[in-house]
């Protein structure tokens, strides 16, 4: 088992135990072999006016050291090449509010990165900070903006509907720009709060796969929250858009355990943060509107075409963007999805810089997986065996309504993707 400790720089002792990697919460301790994340989110939150509470403020520390933990340690050197046993410390306002649940925390963060977990929460963690003045802001709701067509969406669908949101953002390289365009030109009087996590691991190694890495946004949606008044009993709504084939994360083939996508609107991820917010008292309730929709339906039916079509070309779906100089690489499997999407909705497709392996029929094992294999063949699958073929077993989370209208939204988003590879002459 791995250990980490994260905590404020002053507990940090100049021994480091052997064996331990540490990392400092927001601040940077300028020592090499101890890392630190969060530096500038303090003075960030000062700045926009929030006074989130201790246990808001919590949450974010442990999101934020969970993604640290996540990003430090690598998959290579554990048994089986990929799970990993993650003993995490993490020093806290109040500690003990957060023993009751320690269990179901690590439950979710075992589904969500594929790890087994086990967290100490000691106290003296660093308080939340508290802005002299507090901004009173005319928003209703937190809608997630990633940059990505599914955010752009529903950023768009929500203010056609006379919402007011809080946009809330990871920055990350190559969508920060779009994430402010975005919000500027969709509803320019909403506040846009774009935070970083600053993660900068010690020395050594680090960890490429970052599933970790999504709970963050949850996090800083929930200190967005915190700008919003509300009554007892009408929790600020989080808006979490994401089209269902995306988020069910079903198995392309046997082989793949899932692992095509994160889980970071899995059904059963969400449904666990909602479960853990609920019994810390927090007021938040996290919507999927798109749960039951695919990619091509969402862009189809959003609520203002003009403004989409205006914005979509700059928003980014690719796993691997940063990969190929900010390029979508056209061959992952979000990549084949987006393209299938544009194809199914009618909507022109003319992504910035366009696809790097724009002929799927020779985008093959060359270049890494291959996910235009995989797709095809489950394709194929479900022509031959039905839809339950390569689902069966993966819904056992749902009811049985629920579990049909899974069953639905997987097999039209996979006949979208159908269809762009019969188009590409893949199948």
């Amino acid at each position: 088992m791995r250990k980490i400790i994260c905590s404020p720089e002053r507990l940090i002792p100049q021994q480091l135990e052997e064996g331990t990697k540490y990392f400092s919460t927001y601040s940077n301790p300028r020592r090499g072999n101890v890392g630190y994340f969060g530096s500038t989110l303090v003075k960030d939150i000062q700045r926009v006016g929030l006074r989130p509470s201790e246990t808001v403020w919590d949450f974010n520390t442990i999101a934020l050291s969970v993604a640290a933990a996540d990003n430090t340690l690598t998959r290579k050197s554990s048994a089986d090449g990929w799970t990993r046993q993650i003993d995490l410390t993490v020093h806290l306002c109040n500690p003990a509010t957060w023993e009751p649940i320690k269990k179901e925390l690590e439950k979710i963060l075992r589904f969500l990165t594929g790890d087994f977990w086990c967290l100490t929460f000691n106290d003296g963690g660093m308080m939340p900070p508290f802005a002299k003045k507090k901004k009173q802001l005319d928003c209703d709701c937190v809608s997630l903006l990633s940059g990505g067509i599914d955010s752009l969406v529903g950023a768009i669908d929500l203010t056609a509907d006379n919402h007011k949101p809080i946009f809330v953002s990871q920055v990350v390289r190559g969508d920060a720009k779009a994430q402010r365009d975005f919000a500027k030109k969709i509803r320019p009087q909403s506040e846009h709060f774009q935070w970083s996590h600053k993660i900068h691991p010690p020395k050594g190694e680090s960890e490429g796969s970052t599933r970790g890495r999504s709970i963050i946004f949850f996090a800083f949606a929930a200190l967005a929250a915190s700008a919003i008044e509300t009554q007892p009993g009408s929790p600020v709504g989080i808006f979490v858009p994401e089209n269902g084939f995306i988020s069910l994360n079903v198995p392309l083939n046997s082989g793949r355990m899932g692992s095509f996508s994160t889980k970071t609107t899995h059904p059963v991820y969400l449904a666990g943060i909602q479960d853990i917010w609920d019994k810390l008292n927090l007021n938040l309730r996290l919507i999927t509107p798109y749960q039951f929709k695919t990619k091509g339906e969402l862009l189809a039916q959003c609520k203002n075409q003009n403004l989409l079509q205006e914005l979509i070309a700059d928003s980014t779906s690719c796993g691997k963007y940063s990969r190929h100089g900010q390029q979508h690489c056209g061959r992952c499997v979000p990549c084949m999805v987006r393209r299938a999407a544009f194809l199914k909705s009618g909507i022109p497709d003319n992504t910035k810089k366009g696809y790097k392996f724009d002929n799927l029929r020779f985008a093959g094992m060359d270049h890494g997986p291959n996910d235009v294999g995989a797709m095809a063949n489950a394709c194929l699958r479900m022509s031959q065996s039905g839809t339950h073929s390569l689902i069966s077993g993966n819904l056992s989370f749902a009811d049985q309504q629920t579990r049909k209208n899974f069953e639905g939204v997987f097999s039209r988003g996979l006949k979208e993707v159908e269809q762009l590879l019969k188009a590409q002459g893949v199948i």
